[in-house]
């Protein structure tokens, strides 16, 4: 008995850990959210929404998806020279980006539909080189177990964001102030990881070397192959999305699903991502150990769902008064949006962290193609939607039916393969 609850105290004392300094990190952005909604306008949110998602894009093959890997060796050794692996290519992934945005950046602007966002297409390639040096870095930490190391860098990200999306913003310098707050709290987040992890695992450094990268490379072959265009997918679904909203309606639509999304799924980086995080760590380890790990998925799945239903339900019923009262008249709109969008969001808060479970039971190439049936529905539904109804809301209520059903069976699909026998 005391052997079987270790681990649910250890999975339980880690959650809490992380979820402390996600909680923080996560808080500041809601705190300053109602003042943020008053010195930048939707249309501002707009431009930052396309840079963000463009830039999301990018990101997913910054790395190649190997950090993911870093999780699986059961050597250090090796899991470092995957780190190593990750660094290169997210440095090499930039640099042809910066390439790509100084030859075609009309050629992008005229596709994005969106003029303003031209001179800020140049940034693209830092945010997509820290995003990829971030997540090495953070999956290794992950590995060790060091979470107040993780708990301490968003914190550290999230304050240095907001503090410079503030400043700018009184300052009056529009769209830049989002851009270079995203910057700057990469960077000094980025600069703690590699502080700690110099002080504590600098003896892995000595491991690292290119025989062994060729190798791990080779070996981890379906993450750039299957997992990278998976995430691509996701990130993909996101830019195109938000450039038919901006075809569809305009740069200030776009700013209130921008703000939607952000406010609605913070739940998802707050509890999802930390519990996700811990999740994939510990049912890695019953699986190399050849250990059933369904009950534990299926136990994430229930708490989840249960902890997002009276929240949606406020949403769905008060998301109009809520909105407009805590951001401001302007963004009432982006309350009834939020209203009709929160089933959604409730079934994408259960699916997030379970979404770990394919990648441990070396199922990608499935969840591939579940992920691409799921985006090819999400953005129909948008289409479709816009062609019968053309209000956004009504669009985005059609959308979560879809979607909801979707999920539904994804679930089920997860858990089954998460059974030993199974596998």
């Amino acid at each position: 008995m005391i052997h079987k609850l270790k681990p649910k105290s250890e999975f339980n004392r880690n959650v809490l850990t992380l979820m402390t300094g996600t909680t923080i990190a996560q808080a500041i952005p809601i705190a300053i959210s109602p003042i943020l909604t008053r010195i930048y306008t939707p249309e501002d949110f707009g431009v930052f929404a396309l840079y963000m998602s463009l830039a999301s894009v990018l990101s997913v093959v910054a790395t190649g998806r190997y950090e993911l890997a870093i999780m699986l060796p059961q050597k250090d050794e090796d899991a470092v020279n995957i780190v190593a692996l990750s660094v290169i290519i997210a440095f090499f992934v930039s640099f042809m980006a910066l390439i790509i945005v100084f030859v075609f950046n009309a050629w992008i602007t005229n596709l994005l539909g969106n003029a303003e966002i031209s001179n800020w297409l140049y940034f693209i390639p830092i945010t997509v080189l820290l995003t990829g040096i971030y997540q090495s870095l953070n999956y290794w930490s992950n590995r060790k177990k060091e979470y107040n190391r993780l708990a301490t860098s968003r914190v550290i990200q999230s304050g240095a964001t907001a503090t410079t999306n503030l400043g700018l913003g009184f300052g009056g310098f529009g769209v830049s102030g989002l851009v270079f707050g995203g910057v700057v709290g990469q960077s000094l987040a980025i600069s703690a990881l590699a502080t700690k992890i110099w002080k504590q695992d600098n003896e892995f450094i000595n491991y690292i070397n290119k025989n062994r990268m060729t190798v791990l490379m080779k070996k981890y072959i379906d993450f750039p192959k299957i997992n990278m265009f998976h995430s691509f997918l996701n990130e993909g679904k996101n830019l195109i999305v938000n450039i038919l909203l901006v075809k569809f309606y305009n740069s200030f639509i776009l700013g209130q699903f921008y703000m939607v999304n952000k406010i609605l799924l913070l739940p998802s980086s707050l509890i999802g991502g930390s519990i996700s995080q811990v999740l994939f760590r510990v049912c890695s380890e019953k699986y190399n150990q050849k250990e059933d790990f369904s009950n534990s998925v299926l136990k994430v799945m229930i708490k989840l769902f249960l902890i997002a239903l009276v929240p949606f339900f406020i949403i769905v019923i008060f998301g109009k008064e809520i909105f407009s009262f805590v951001l401001g008249e302007n963004w009432e709109s982006a309350g009834e949006l939020a209203s009709t969008y929160a089933l959604y969001v409730l079934f994408h808060f259960v699916a997030s962290p379970v979404s770990v479970v394919p990648l441990i039971v070396e199922k990608q190439k499935t969840a591939f193609y579940w992920n691409l049936f799921g985006n090819i529905l999400y953005i129909l539904s948008i289409v479709i939607g816009y062609a019968l109804f053309d209000e956004l809301s009504t669009v985005l209520f059609l959308l979560s039916i879809v979607m909801s059903i979707y999920f539904l069976f994804v679930f089920r699909w997860i858990y089954e393969i998460s059974i030993w026998k199974k596998i």
